[in-house]
């Protein structure tokens, strides 16, 4: 599949340095069976985690977020959007009008979140968030108004019901103390009546990033049922049949899933493709042993892999006559958004060149071709794993509704699959591969996170009657035996 682009990868590279370059890269090469056994062990996972009493011990989470129907067309009203994901935190006002099916974004706001404040006390952190909610409503007129909010709070949690959601654990470099283990909106709450924020809070529905983009799309293409994230980390949602959710009560209709497929692999099923990089990076980061698919694939891993292997050549003296420099030994030194620069088919070699300049390497141009080998290689692997993992929802969904072939929208977000030049093509052309029997169209969300919050509220004001999460002991029957 990736036969056009490393075949341009390969122009210019001696053939003797070519096959001894070709042994670091080889494990990153995953042939078609092994993506389909990478799929199967997923489907498996994806049972065990929608279990009621299997999910305790499932890598993947699969989460019941209670947010029961995609839009409609009918939802109207205005809405706040609090949107925190990464190191930027948005407040946004929408209104969205029924009349012409649209939502208008109205204005939004932007703050910037200190690294200190993303390791600090969680208490600093909802003070800053109320902060700025305040700063916003004084700047758009809005103080003193009761308006349902949306927040879009994307790490991993377990949702009691809308407006109730427990952090699991922090990801994506945040590790704020007091958190973990807590409900999300009270302390939302009560950081917004602390800090005096002149707000009458409506309904309040707690979404996931993921769940966002897939309803902000889902409003202009109402055949979106799933929704997927590949950026700073990588995660996907999609609509499931309530029967199969066992830890939530009914058995009609339909409720979205937040699968955490960041988690999958961190039970040690994806062993036999991890590279001794992939374990470095693991290793290292502030969250060792957890989200091990997420750390082969996302942005905030990739480039560290790419700078872990460029050592490894060098001091193997394939690269740059075996001379090292300061900034390529210095970990996270070559940033992800580097792989997208120089792998553009057009301007990708003087790219390269001016990054490695950048790095204080002395590079000839065999070394920038071998530089650009690296980078594919690892950047095609994570198209190619997230597109397996891709293909098992959408043939999950097709099987579910036995249906001989499914017809579907996947809202995207994510700056790995919107910047990088090669990764959408390799990723659709593994789902094609997977999933044979379903017709995927592929929708890149505008401003999902915050729109979408907004439409998950509004949803969930249509609907109104929520169902509750079962309790543990509600019945004992263990789900084991579902896995086949």
């Amino acid at each position: 599949m990736s036969g056009d682009a490393s075949t341009v990868h390969t122009d210019g590279i001696p053939p003797d340095a070519l096959s001894k370059v070709q042994e670091y890269l080889e494990p990153f090469h995953l042939s078609v069976e092994k993506l389909r056994e990478v799929s199967a062990r997923l489907r498996k996972d994806l049972v065990r985690g929608l279990g009621k009493h299997s999910h305790h011990k499932a890598p993947v989470k699969m989460l019941p977020t209670f947010v029961r129907a995609t839009p409609d067309g009918t939802e109207k009203g205005d809405f706040l959007a609090l949107d925190l994901g990464g190191t930027n935190f948005r407040v946004l006002h929408v209104r969205v009008v029924e009349e012409e099916q649209k939502v208008l974004k109205m204005d939004s706001q932007i703050c910037a979140i200190p690294k200190e404040m993303m390791l600090g006390p969680g208490v600093q952190l909802f003070d800053h968030i109320a902060a700025c909610l305040n700063d916003f409503l004084v700047s758009q007129n809005l103080k003193g108004q009761t308006l349902p909010l949306g927040f879009t709070f994307s790490f991993p949690c377990e949702q009691k019901e809308i407006d109730k959601s427990i952090l699991i654990r922090w990801t994506k470099g945040f590790n704020c103390s007091g958190v973990e283990g807590e409900d999300v909106v009270k302390l939302l709450k009560e950081a917004i009546h602390r800090r005096g924020v002149s707000l009458k809070l409506g309904s309040v529905a707690m979404v996931n990033d993921t769940v966002g983009t897939m309803m902000s799309c889902g409003y202009r293409d109402q055949s979106c049922e799933i929704g997927m994230i590949i950026g700073t980390g990588t995660n996907a949602c999609y609509m499931e049949e309530i029967k199969n959710v066992r830890r939530v009560e009914g058995e009609d209709g339909r409720m979205c899933i937040n699968t955490e497929w960041g988690g999958f692999g961190d039970d040690g099923c994806l062993k036999d493709i991890r590279t001794e990089f992939d374990v470095v990076v693991d290793e290292t980061s502030i969250n060792p042993g957890i989200h091990n698919f997420e750390k082969m694939i996302s942005g905030m891993y990739l480039g560290e892999i790419v700078r872990l292997l460029l050592v490894r050549l060098t001091e193997n003296k394939l690269l740059f006559e075996g001379r090292t420099s300061e900034a390529l030994l210095t970990p996270d030194a070559f940033e992800t958004k580097f792989m997208s620069e120089i792998e553009e088919r057009d301007g990708g070699l003087e790219n390269t060149q001016n990054i490695l300049t950048e790095l204080g390497l002395k590079w000839d141009s065999v070394d920038s071709r071998i530089v650009r080998l690296v980078c594919n290689a690892v950047s095609s692997r994570s198209a190619r794993l997230c597109g397996a993992a891709l293909a098992t929802l959408a043939n999950r969904i097709r099987v579910n509704r036995r249906l001989d072939h499914l017809k579907t929208t996947v809202g995207v977000d994510g700056t790995v699959y919107k910047k990088h030049p090669n990764f959408s093509e390799e990723l659709r052309a593994t789902v094609r591969l997977l999933a044979p029997d379903c017709d995927i169209t592929f929708l890149v969300s505008e401003d999902g996170s915050g729109k979408g919050a907004a439409m998950v509220t509004a949803v969930a004001q249509r609907l109104a009657h929520q169902t509750r999460l079962l309790e543990e002991s509600d019945g004992e029957v263990d789900d084991e035996e579902e896995e086949d």
